[in-house]
């Protein structure tokens, strides 16, 4: 099956927002528990994101949303590759690796500098991806998500 007719990566616009939580409960519902901050995030994405110099990106295929992912602000050069997430009916067709890309290509183009982003071990297909993609394991910090046990980066130059 080609997606390249098919596959559109579109920005948020408020008709949309409700997309991004149904994305992500899906997932996290599945692999994880929702937590207090996905909670208050996915359910004003509008707030939380686009309103705090974030982005959000969907994926359109044959008209259905069906993946979405989020860079959100953190300063001025660094952003977070966040809450990404592509339905369960529709995965193993690269919509992730259009998703980084279309981030990559975002960041630079609006000179950000790094990006960031949160995972867990146990998603083994999404740190195959990052690494993919030039994101590296870096230090930690606690306390930004429980599900957290890695932190990876990509200078974007």
């Amino acid at each position: 099956m080609s997606l390249k007719n098919t596959l559109e990566i579109i920005p948020f616009t408020t008709d949309l927002k409700d997309h991004i939580k149904i994305l992500n409960f899906e997932w996290l519902i599945k692999y994880f528990n929702v937590e207090p901050k996905d909670q208050l995030v996915l359910s004003n994405p509008q707030g939380e994101i686009i309103d705090k110099g974030g982005f959000i990106f969907y994926a359109r295929y044959n008209g259905e949303i069906i993946g979405t992912v989020s860079l959100l602000k953190i300063d001025d050069s660094t952003f977070e590759l966040s809450k990404m997430a592509i339905t369960s009916k529709i995965q193993g067709l690269g919509i992730g690796k259009k998703l980084i890309d279309h981030c990559l290509s975002f960041a630079k183009e609006n000179k950000i500098e790094k990006l960031i982003l949160y995972s867990n071990r146990k998603l083994l297909t999404a740190l195959h991806l990052y690494r993919k993609f030039g994101f590296e394991e870096i230090e930690l910090e606690t306390g930004n998500y429980e599900r957290a046990d890695i932190k990876m980066e990509r200078i974007i130059v």
